[in-house]
């Protein structure tokens, strides 16, 4: 898994490409620890993301709930596969899906 980060004043965006996933969840836990104190907009960018497992969901759902106390969360370029896993678990109901790549 690569993460990159684009940090515009309280705005982050955070791309993933690879493998969101037990091995890799982590990671992106132990980057998002970091990088998220005085952050009001976080944005999720997953055009290269190949594989989200229950592990990356739960990241996704901690972020989630840090955001709702300090600003917003939306997740973006979204695969269809992926798209469907969140509307499976029902995480469409609790984070704001702007966009998906596969449509």
């Amino acid at each position: 898994m690569v993460i990159n980060k684009q940090l515009n004043g309280t705005e982050l965006t955070v791309s993933i490409a690879g493998r969101l996933d037990t091995i890799t969840s982590p990671q992106l836990e132990k980057e998002l620890e970091s990088s998220l104190p005085g952050v009001t907009k976080l944005h999720f960018d997953f055009k290269e993301l190949e594989y989200l497992s229950s592990a990356g969901l739960r990241v996704m759902l901690r972020a989630q709930k840090q955001m709702n106390t300090q600003g917003n969360m939306t997740v973006g370029n979204v695969s269809d596969v992926i798209a469907e896993l969140f509307d499976m678990t029902g995480f469409t109901d609790i984070m704001t899906i702007v966009s998906n790549a596969g449509k």
